[in-house]
């Protein structure tokens, strides 16, 4: 599937039900992770470092990193609601492990029991995923801790910023417009 298609799919998906989603950006969800987040979010960086070094990470390389914007994928304007969808590669073995730094009363637009669910049964797929490439403060091989400490940092940060509580949606079969449409209830729910 061409770049973008799986994100375009959902976007419209959306759409038909009347839900208007556009593509983000937050400079406070950077590439320095918790390292550069604002003093209102303080709360979440104790985890955060926690989660980032049990996943490996090399503190002094990440806070050094720019501070580029990490691209996310979809906010819902109107209500300031981040929406991110996960393809398979998200199920990690790392991405499991890094829920167990969440504590029990963290503010999420999704089930934290069902994403474990899903890194286990994903996990030996997803962990073979760009399993040779490197990743800045990760190291060789680093790639896939890196995006599971990235997607722990908007899940615990977007809520200490003050916004919703960022949803996820379950995508592990790479098809957007299913993702939506599974998800949809939740979704107009959430954001209504």
């Amino acid at each position: 599937m061409p770049a973008g298609d799986f994100e375009n799919a959902f976007m419209e998906a959306a759409r038909r039900e009347g839900v208007e989603l556009v593509r983000y950006k937050k400079p406070w969800l950077n590439q320095r992770g918790h390292f550069d987040l604002p003093h209102r979010a303080s709360a979440v960086t104790d985890p955060l470092n926690s989660i980032f070094l049990s996943l490996g990470g090399q503190s002094a390389e990440q806070a050094a990193k720019r501070t580029t914007a990490l691209p996310g994928d979809f906010i819902h304007l109107e209500t300031e609601t981040i929406i991110e969808i996960d393809e398979v590669q998200h199920f990690t073995s790392f991405r499991l492990q890094s829920f167990e730094f969440y504590a029990r009363d963290s503010p999420l637009g999704f089930e934290p029991d069902e994403y474990r669910d899903l890194c286990r049964r994903f996990a030996p797929k997803a962990d073979t995923y760009r399993q040779s490439k490197a990743a800045a403060a990760f190291g060789p091989g680093g790639r896939q801790r890196q995006r599971a400490y990235y997607d722990a940092l908007r899940d615990l940060a977007v809520p200490a910023m003050g916004l919703p509580p960022l949803i996820r949606v379950p995508a592990p079969d790479g098809n957007g417009r299913t993702a939506f449409e599974r998800n949809r209830e939740r979704i107009l729910r959430t954001l209504s």
